[in-house]
């Protein structure tokens, strides 16, 4: 049986015209490092789904695998206050997804998103596709059209 949030990031792939390319696998893949090593990728072809607060409201970043997001960097680039790192429960409740399971699309209500400008050296990306079992393929520009993000240097 396939969980609801991952159900969901089916659903969000292919109405938005996209391929539904997830894969569920038997062991966790929770972090970009242990996904990389089951899909025989490099770490920084992963796309991280990172929840942050920005005034009381969630930031989803599209970020490489390989970075370690620069909140203050982000921020001065969007001409905003402090981005936070959000809590377990603010991501569950914003996304239906759990840390470590979280996807791109799928979510109750769209989300403001940001996508990580480096992840277009890799003309095969993977995302988390709702839980820490799956994960989806995805090209770059299709990623930034289903998802609406805005390209930004992360890191």
């Amino acid at each position: 049986m396939i969980p609801d949030p991952v159900l969901n990031v089916k659903s969000a792939l292919t109405a938005a015209g996209a391929q539904d390319t997830v894969r569920i696998f038997e062991d966790k893949v929770p972090t970009a490092a242990a996904a990389a090593l089951v899909l025989g990728c490099g770490v920084a072809a992963i796309t991280n789904s990172l929840i942050f607060e920005l005034d009381g409201q969630p930031l989803l970043i599209l970020a490489s695998g390989a970075a370690k997001v620069d909140t203050a960097l982000v921020a001065a680039q969007l001409g905003t206050g402090k981005i936070r790192r959000a809590t377990p429960d603010f991501v569950l409740e914003h996304t239906g997804q759990e840390v470590g399971g979280v996807a791109p699309v799928g979510h109750p209500k769209k989300l403001r998103t940001i996508l990580d400008t480096s992840l277009q050296e890799h003309p095969v990306l993977w995302a988390g596709a709702g839980d820490h079992n799956s994960m989806f393929s995805i090209a770059y520009e299709e990623l930034a059209r289903i998802t609406s993000a805005e390209p930004l240097q992360v890191r």
